[in-house]
Formats: C-alpha cells, structure tokens, sequence
C-alpha cells in the first residue's frame, strides 16, 4: 500500500473521533434549544378570575410537543415576512398624483387586499364562531398591525372584557393575530374558557353590498389617493362599521379598559366631548354598540366613501360620526342613542396622563378615591387614548393600575405596560 494509502489509515480514527464529537455537540446544542422552546411554551399561570364556576378550575400546565415548537419556528419566520404596513407611508409632501402612483406601485406590499384561503372561510368562521349559544354579546376589535405589536395593554384591554362578559365572545380582525403566534397570545384567556378568536378578515366580502363597495375596489385598482395617514388607521375605522353592520353587537378600540357590562346597551355611540348646556359637540367611533343592518351604521359608510380624505387624522373616524348625526334633522326620531362622555370617555384625551401617576399627596390621593368612584358608578370603562398614553407607564396607585387590578384575569404585566 502507498505512503498515502497508510497516511489515511492512520489518520482515520482521529477524523472519525473529531467528526463524531462535532455531531454530538451540533445534538447537544440543538437539543437544548428545542428543550428550551418547549419550556417556554408551557403555559403555568396564576389566575384571578370573577366568581362565576368555570372560572374557580386549577391553573392548567399545557406542554407543546417538540413537534409544535418546530411549526412555531417555522410560523414565526413566515410571520417576518408580514410587512407591518401601520407605518407604510408615500414619501413626505407628495402630491395627490404622486400618492396615488406611489400606491399603485406598491400594491403588493399590502397585504391586507390579498386573498387566502383565510379570507375564503372568513364569513364561515365569523357565524360558526358567533353562532355559539353562549355568546351572550358579540365583541369586536381590529388589528392592523404586526402579532409583535399585539403587547401587554392590549392583552389587559381584552381581560377587562371578560371579566364583565365571562360569557361574551370576542372576534379580532386581523391577519397578523390570525396565526400560531396569535394563538399562543390568546391562549391564557382560551384556557380559562373564554371564547376569543382571530380571523382574517375578508374585506372584499365585509363591504360588498354597502356603500363601501364601490370605494374599496377603486382604492385595490390603484386609483385612490391614499393620502399621508397610514392607510391601516383608515380602513380600520371601516372595517369597524362594515362587520357591525354584517353580524351586529359590539366594537370597541384595543386601549379600551371595560369596567361594566354591556348587554344593557343598544344601538349606542359616545360622546367624547359636551358644551355648557350638555349638548354634545363631538362624537367617537372608539366604541360602537349597534344592531346588525342598523340604518346610522350605512349612513357613516356612505360618508366614508364619497368624502374620504386620508390626509386629515381622525376625518374618516371620530369626525365622520360626528359630520353624519349633526347633519341629521333635530327634530327627527332617533333610533339609536348618544351617550354622555361619562360612558365611554370620561377622561378627555389632553388629561389622560393624570390617570396613570400614582399619588404624589394626601390631597391627590383624596381626587383618586373621588374618580374612582365616579368612574366606578357610573362609566361602561375608560379610552386610554394610546395614541397620547402609549409612552406611558402605569404606575402603582394609580387610577388606571386600579382599575385594570380590579378588572383584569391574570393580572400580569400591569405596571410594565
């Protein structure tokens, strides 16, 4: 045998040795990575619930196969690729022209228009969902925006829900959240028995056959300036009239603390702000209660398409109801009703930092026992106005620490959010 051929011999079992240790080692480390994702998705919480039957059940352990956390990595990765279109915007100071070319171009990066076989069963799994008996009142929310932005306040908002509507259900719009991650985001509430769910919400079905028709197809054609608000912002607020008027019951905004049951309430919208007189000067769409094909909720779609403007904030939202029930006659019978601020917005957006400090003396905390009960008696819950409070933390003592303490299930994360 050749030098080389003996070389090769005698190198052999030190290149089997070193291989091995390699492939043991690549084992090893991946062991305990998938070791440590199953820990992770084993779900052990504390529970503080109301006093209703189901909910006095131990704290359950639930542990994902290996197999499950494998899929997760592989949701998850996919889910990177969602593009978070809540900050998607055309370039700064660009005409309705160069909006609408910009937009045109970039069609395919919204991934909200885009058919799945998601969308297909959306309709089916919407009434299959509400069609449950228990649902005693039928929730509403939206979420355009990624599952990662999905975070702890939004979680507290949907615990307050249950813990004044144990047998509600709860239906969030939303592609993102419609996924293993959003599952897993759900899946303390799930396991408690609460009845929560995300669908991806077919737009093209949501609007057909209401005066946001014609207006949708012409913005997916390209040929509607979208104006310099983020888009997502502005279908929300049509997506919120479209699936009222479809299933009817109840839409409230993700920065929505509940305090009080809702079933006492029909065909409701809030007043955010009244004159000297009481007499309301604006209202809001944060939170609409309103039977199914309910003639106010048409009316506000058609207004939505045939006076959109995506460059002014809040002129599809709160400004649109507003526009709408001013213009209708004074003297004509209202078949819905307009609440007083105290329901739904008891604190006005420019002071709703006050609420998130804890007491600095005696005197503030004498004001905090005061609107505490104020708010107690007399308000449906409290819009945290996330677009002014989102920077902020709750703090121990505070009048929304307690009110979330007091309202929440799990009560995790409070004073972190």
């Amino acid at each position: 045998m050749s030098a080389f051929g003996n070389l090769g011999l005698k190198k052999l079992p030190i290149f089997s040795t070193v291989s091995c240790a390699a492939v043991l080692f690549v084992i090893i480390v991946a062991s305990c990575f998938i070791s440590n994702l199953s820990l992770q998705s084993v779900v052990l919480e504390s529970k503080k619930g109301p006093l209703n039957s189901f909910h006095e059940d131990p704290p359950k352990l639930i542990s994902i196969s290996t197999r499950e956390v494998l899929f997760s990595l592989k949701e998850e990765v996919e889910e990177q690729e969602i593009n978070d279109y809540t900050h998607f915007l055309p370039p700064l100071n660009a005409s309705d022209q160069e909006r609408i070319a910009w937009f045109k171009k970039n069609l395919t990066e919204f991934e909200i228009f885009k058919p799945t076989s998601l969308t297909r069963k959306f309709d089916d799994r919407v009434r299959g969902f509400l069609g449950n008996e228990k649902c005693r009142v039928k929730f509403f929310m939206t979420w355009i925006s990624s599952v990662r932005s999905f975070g702890g306040r939004e979680f507290l908002a949907m615990e307050s829900l249950f813990n004044s509507h144990p047998d509600g259900c709860l239906v969030i719009l939303s592609r993102a959240m419609d996924s293993f991650r959003g599952h897993r985001i759900l899946r303390p509430l799930l396991d408690r028995g609460f009845r929560a769910i995300s669908v991806t919400p077919d737009l093209s079905f949501l609007f057909q056959d209401t005066p946001a028709q014609w207006w949708f197809d012409d913005l997916r054609r390209g040929n509607k300036d979208p104006g310099g608000i983020p888009l997502a912002q502005n279908l929300s607020n049509l997506i919120r009239l479209a699936v009222l008027y479809k299933y009817g019951g109840v839409y409230l905004d993700t920065d929505f603390v509940v305090l009080k049951d809702f079933s006492g309430l029909r065909n409701s919208i809030g007043a955010q702000s009244v004159d000297r007189d009481g007499n309301w000067t604006r209202l809001n769409n944060a939170v609409l209660v309103f039977d199914k094909n309910h003639p106010l909720l048409y009316k506000f779609m058609e207004e939505f398409a045939s006076t959109f403007d995506g460059n002014k904030w809040g002129y599809n939202g709160p400004y649109l109801v507003s526009r709408v029930v001013k213009r209708m006659e004074r003297g004509q019978e209202r078949n819905f009703t307009i609440l007083q601020p105290v329901a739904f917005y008891p604190v006005d957006w420019t002071r709703i930092a006050g609420l998130f400090a804890r007491p600095a003396n005696r005197a503030h905390l004498k004001w905090v026992e005061a609107k505490l009960v104020q708010l107690n008696n007399a308000s449906y819950g409290v819009h945290l106005w996330n677009k002014e409070s989102s920077r902020l933390r709750i703090e121990e003592g505070s009048i929304i620490g307690r009110l979330v303490s007091k309202n929440c299930i799990i009560c995790k994360q409070i004073y972190s959010s």
